[in-house]
């Protein structure tokens, strides 16, 4: 299956993307200010956690030149179109839905920022997303195109910013955050991951990154801090397998941060509305 990257009228686009949204109750981005930070780990992780609280979640690919969220929740097969709509994959309670899933293993995606944010408005309009309680946008890394395509067309109420404890990785997490307040998201929160490793022999922590940054960040910028993950081997390898931690062993630390952060979420979301 392939996308069509020849858009209809801007105005049917924007009919669409309206009608789609209308039957979602709350949209949310996650953004980093670089790669490498673990942003598509916290988005698949917090999805799942969000649908273990009995909530109705779609999870959107949004990083259309490295999309890896079919990898890290093990979904095999190619998407297909029902009714002239996307049919979302779905596991364990959460849609999926990836451009991955409709072009050939490895296949690179060379598109300039013009295809790459129609692509995005396909995704978002045509696509049975159904009722939703949340719908979380794994955004790219940085400022680009595509992050502005997302947060322009799904008007998030709250932004998540993926961030390591060390300072390289908080200096783009300032970025991001600021772009987000460009952006006029109504709601910023931080999650600072890989927040110590939990030594898989002896269960101590050792703080390979420092500690503490994202919420020093947080406060800095008088945004909302979420919570921290520590490093967790099993996240690691369940991410390369397609097991998700919050799935395959709910009571590990890192398995508690995303529900401790899931439920922080959805205070931040009540609190906005």
């Amino acid at each position: 299956m392939s996308v069509n990257v020849t858009p209809p009228p801007a105005s049917a686009v924007d009919k669409e993307i309206e009608k789609t949204l209308s039957r979602i109750r709350h949209r949310i981005v996650v953004f980093s200010g670089k790669g490498g930070v673990g942003k598509t780990t916290v988005a698949v992780n917090l999805a799942f956690a969000l649908a273990k609280r009995g909530k109705k979640v779609g999870l959107l690919d949004a990083d259309i030149t490295g999309p890896n969220v079919p990898q890290m929740v093990g979904l095999q097969g190619e998407a297909h179109a029902e009714g002239g709509r996307i049919v979302p994959h779905e596991r364990d309670g959460v849609k999926f839905v990836s451009l991955a899933s409709m072009i050939p293993p490895g296949t690179p995606i060379i598109w300039r920022g013009p295809l790459r944010s129609k692509a995005l408005d396909q995704l978002i309009g045509e696509v049975g997303w159904g009722d939703l309680d949340l719908l979380i946008g794994d955004l790219p890394p940085g400022t680009g195109d595509e992050v502005l395509t997302i947060t322009k067309r799904t008007k998030p109420q709250l932004a998540i910013v993926v961030t390591t404890p060390q300072e390289v990785s908080l200096i783009d997490a300032r970025r991001a955050a600021n772009m987000a307040k460009k952006m006029e998201v109504p709601a910023i929160g931080i999650v600072e991951n890989m927040s110590g490793l939990i030594c898989p022999h002896c269960g101590g922590r050792i703080e390979l990154f420092g500690k503490g940054g994202g919420a020093r960040v947080a406060a800095e910028l008088g945004l909302r801090f979420l919570g921290e993950v520590p490093i967790d081997l099993k996240a690691r390898v369940g991410g390369d397998s397609g097991e998700p931690i919050v799935l395959s062993d709910p009571d590990a630390a890192a398995s508690g941060a995303f529900f401790r952060i899931a439920d922080e979420v959805m205070k931040t979301l009540e609190e906005r509305k």
